[in-house]
């Protein structure tokens, strides 16, 4: 029986990188539905459920993406609600990469240093890829997570958002250009830039000789980078005394991980990938 993964974005056209991972994670066959709401996403959702005896249903499955992390989250839960009994697939949420890159990021971090106690700071925190960073951070145990942005009530929403959600406590700061960003990080131990492809966050003399700073990492692989002085392909560098990992040192782990979580959506009809169960599994493998 054919592995069948439905891709619902919630963009108008549906990400051809998600498609690329759904086959590459073992799916037969992806078929993409694009600008899906929690309004017409019902009969899709039916169709997934009520077409395979029990036995089979393992073998259909759904993937929510989209540019809109705020939408795949309305859409999952909307996806959900149609779910009864056993009448359900199992289903994974990584919008704009968000889950994956996060948990492949901070999960490197983890395994570079010793992350509880520690304060983080996540630059230009407010999209995807550092709402979930800044989450996984604090389910680490470090003693304060801040995230910056150039508005102050972006940060203060993205924080409100998080702690709706997975129940942490984050900082809000607005941080709007190089200086304000430095200041941010005076007395942090990690920092992860997730800004913008191709935004400067900070430049390197404002990291270099800080001695409390510890951990970096950069989810930016465009340039200029987000992190001045470090370079894309950084695995674990040493630079000035601290460890760095850049977005192709550590994407190799987001991509092994979206496929292997890919895998296992067709292992029961009963799973749930988001970013907690997401992470976990990036961790074993890092």
């Amino acid at each position: 029986m054919k592995k069948l993964l439905f891709q619902f974005d919630t963009d108008l056209h549906p990400s051809v990188f998600d498609t690329v991972v759904g086959y590459d994670g073992g799916a037969d066959q992806v078929i993409a539905h694009g600008h899906l709401t929690p309004d017409n996403v019902g009969p899709l959702v039916e169709g997934t459920i009520f077409t395979r005896a029990p036995k089979d249903k393992k073998n259909t499955a759904i993937f929510v993406g989209g540019s809109d992390l705020v939408a795949g989250q309305n859409l999952l839960r909307a996806v959900r609600k149609k779910f009864f009994a056993d009448f359900r697939v199992s289903v994974m949420l990584d919008s704009n990469g968000s889950n994956t890159t996060a948990a492949a990021g901070v999960a490197k971090l983890a395994s570079s240093g010793t992350l509880a106690g520690k304060k983080a700071v996540v630059l230009a925190g407010t999209g995807p890829v550092g709402q979930r960073a800044a989450v996984m951070l604090a389910k680490e145990g470090c003693s304060e997570v801040v995230i910056t942005s150039r508005q102050m009530a972006r940060a203060e929403h993205a924080c409100a958002e998080m702690k709706a959600r997975f129940g942490v406590d984050l900082v809000p700061v607005e941080a709007f250009d190089d200086d304000a960003r430095a200041a941010a990080i005076a007395d942090a131990q990690i920092v992860f830039a997730t800004g913008a492809a191709g935004v400067r966050l900070l430049e390197e003399c404002h990291w270099r000789d800080r001695p409390d700073l510890e951990l970096l990492a950069d989810a930016n692989a465009t340039p200029p980078l987000g992190l001045g002085g470090t370079d894309m392909m950084d695995r674990g560098t040493d630079r000035h005394g601290k460890i760095v990992w850049g977005a192709i040192g550590f994407g190799t782990l987001k991509l092994a991980v979206h496929r292997a979580c890919i895998a296992k959506l067709f292992e029961r009809n009963d799973q749930v990938f988001d970013a907690e169960e997401i992470f976990a599994l990036a961790k074993t493998m890092a």
